[in-house]
């Protein structure tokens, strides 16, 4: 069975520990099911009209989404292929907590997962984690993820490796 839960993420390589720990739990319960995964931030799309027009999902991924993420996304991926369906990486740019439970509704949501550690701030990001407590149809956890300050990879792929 294939089931769809949501990563809020910053789009960072500490953001992608929540995902480690979310699929390290399902693989430790043996658990049978597939996921297909939105790895998704807020995003701010402003109010200009030109902006609004000719920004696509794309410009706006290689605004906030560093290679070295996709990179690790791609060995995460890897590492479990029998829990992971797909990978979807989203932006939610509404402002109203009735769009963002139809987004839930519309992409079939059931489960969220998030880290208050994990900030979504600057390139007009913001946090989803108001919207995801406040959501009735979602089930949400709060992971807690350490972000270590004194860590040799930090910002670099290898940083995925690090244990949570």
């Amino acid at each position: 069975m294939t089931k769809t839960i949501l990563i809020a993420t910053d789009y960072s390589l500490e953001s992608l520990n929540i995902l480690k720990k979310v699929l390290k739990e399902k693989e430790a319960a043996e658990d049978q099911n597939q996921y297909n995964i939105f790895l998704t931030s807020g995003y701010d799309s402003g109010d200009s009209i030109r902006d609004l027009l000719f920004s696509t999902k794309t410009s706006v991924f290689n605004k906030i989404r560093p290679a070295e993420f996709c990179d690790a996304l791609g060995i995460i991926s890897n590492k479990y292929p029998h829990l992971v369906n797909k990978i979807i990486c989203d932006i939610f740019t509404g402002s109203f907590q009735r769009t963002f439970n139809q987004y839930v509704k519309a992409e079939n949501i059931e489960e969220a997962y998030y880290s208050p550690s994990i900030k979504s701030r600057g390139n007009g990001k913001f946090d989803l984690i108001p919207y995801i407590r406040k959501c009735k149809e979602l089930k949400s956890h709060e992971i807690t993820v350490e972000v270590r300050e004194k860590l040799p990879e930090r910002g670099r792929l290898a940083e995925i490796f690090v244990e949570v």
